[in-house]
């Protein structure tokens, strides 16, 4: 089926109340000028990072049913994305996913949610770390937070001296599992509060470092907002540290809009009252070539 405008296929989550996954990923690509079709992993009544006995439930079969309604529909898409998945089988299904739609110009970008803070979420085992090494290979972009990074590559936790150095091999490791571009986020600085973002790209073998501003808050589901601004940036031709650029000024701001005004963190960002900069010109760049 055509499409005057660029689609992405976007699977993950979906959240009632809190933001993250698809309730940031429709409106930051829509923003964007790129159309968002929805293929939810799951429902929650709440996301999961600071709300207890949330409603949850899973969708393995309803996406089954979604990918044989889209094969009949022969729908094209310019990019495939993919975040939170809940088990073996989902990931299974990802990946014939992608063999089904996937074309030579469709930009697949897979965020391997995993866990935070050195540890695995609670819906998570070790078994699917193993699905998950082998679904990354099958994207050209892979954003792992740094603890997803270490389970990926079955690595200690850094201490922030030692960050910023291993990281550069780090990408270059995970890129030989198959994504061209690799971008670890979450990297803490040695000499501030803050943290980094640094990434590799393959076809040049250059790295990029992004730093990002220390805010003492933490907001469940930037790393679901970062990654849809990658994903829409790379999708407007951007490129790979133009799109860091933006993602990480973009998460920045909606940061410090939402705790200027003392919001709960657990309620996410305020990505409504920063959407419109998405469209802004852009401005002068903080990337750096390592």
């Amino acid at each position: 089926m055509h499409s005057v405008i660029q689609r992405v296929a976007a699977i993950h989550d979906l959240s009632g109340f809190g933001g993250g996954s698809l309730a940031a990923a429709i409106p930051i690509l829509s923003t964007m000028g790129i159309q968002v079709c929805s293929m939810p992993t799951a429902i929650l009544s709440t996301h999961t990072g600071g709300f207890t006995d949330f409603h949850f439930r899973d969708l393995t079969q309803d996406m089954r049913q979604i990918f044989i309604h889209w094969q009949k529909l022969a729908l094209s898409f310019a990019g495939i994305y993919s975040g939170f998945l809940g088990s073996h089988e989902q990931i299974d299904i990802v990946k014939d996913f992608i063999l089904y739609f996937k074309k030579e110009t469709t930009l697949t970008v897979i965020d391997p949610v995993l866990g935070d803070d050195g540890q695995l979420y609670d819906t998570m085992d070790f078994s699917m770390i193993e699905g998950m090494r082998e679904l990354i290979s099958y994207a050209d972009v892979i954003t792992p937070n740094i603890t997803e990074a270490e389970f990926l590559l079955n690595k200690k936790s850094l201490t922030a001296h030692q960050a910023p150095q291993k990281i550069k091999h780090w990408t270059k490791e995970l890129s030989s599992l198959g994504p061209r571009w690799v971008i670890i986020t979450s990297v803490p600085e040695n000499l501030s509060h803050g943290t980094s973002v640094i990434a590799y790209d393959q076809n040049f073998d250059r790295y990029w470092k992004v730093t990002c501003p220390y805010i003492p808050a933490y907001y469940p589901g930037t790393g679901d907002i970062f990654t849809s601004v990658i994903t829409g940036s790379l999708l407007q031709g951007d490129s790979l540290p133009l799109s860091l650029d933006r993602a990480v000024q973009f998460v920045s701001m909606a940061i410090r809009t939402t705790f200027g005004h003392n919001f709960p963190e657990r309620e996410g960002v305020l990505i409504e009252r920063v959407l419109p900069n998405l469209n802004a010109p852009v401005a002068i760049s903080s990337y750096e070539l390592i």
